[in-house]
């Protein structure tokens, strides 16, 4: 059985991959939506960062440019920054509020329950995986 040529190959994969992005933009925008993550300010920057990747996205399927690309790659790199934010401020937010149920708590037992807490500590790490997922279609269009 003869191989596929690279470049059909390359095709697949770029439709899979554009795939899974769709669905973790759209399932986190969801999650987020559900959860009524959108109270505060800070809250929003995920949801705006979403929406800016999928309107990009929209631009880059129709009017491709090196610009637009640039663009794209941009805002996977503030993506993947507002996710690490984002756990850093869900950990703080869980911290702060362990302190305040247990004052004696200290070391790795506050660390842990830091983790466990009412915010999803790592959940914001999402965002980084989406913007990861992102760079791989930015350079699988790259190839064609």
């Amino acid at each position: 059985m003869a191989k596929p040529p690279i470049n059909q190959i390359l095709s697949r994969v770029k439709k899979i991959v554009l795939t899974a992005l769709l669905f973790i933009t759209f399932g986190t925008v969801l999650e987020l939506y559900l959860l009524d993550h959108y109270e505060d300010t800070k809250q929003l920057i995920p949801i705006i960062c979403i929406g800016a990747m999928l309107l990009l996205m929209m631009v880059l399927a129709f009017r491709p440019s090196n610009v637009i690309s640039k663009l794209f790659q941009f805002m996977l790199l503030i993506t993947a920054f507002s996710g690490i934010y984002g756990t850093y401020l869900h950990l703080m937010a869980n911290y702060e509020f362990e302190l305040e149920m247990t004052p004696s708590a200290s070391g790795w037992t506050l660390f842990k329950e830091s983790l466990s807490g009412a915010l999803p500590a790592l959940a914001p790490g999402s965002m980084v995986i989406l913007a990861l997922i992102g760079y791989v279609y930015i350079t699988l269009l790259k190839q064609q």
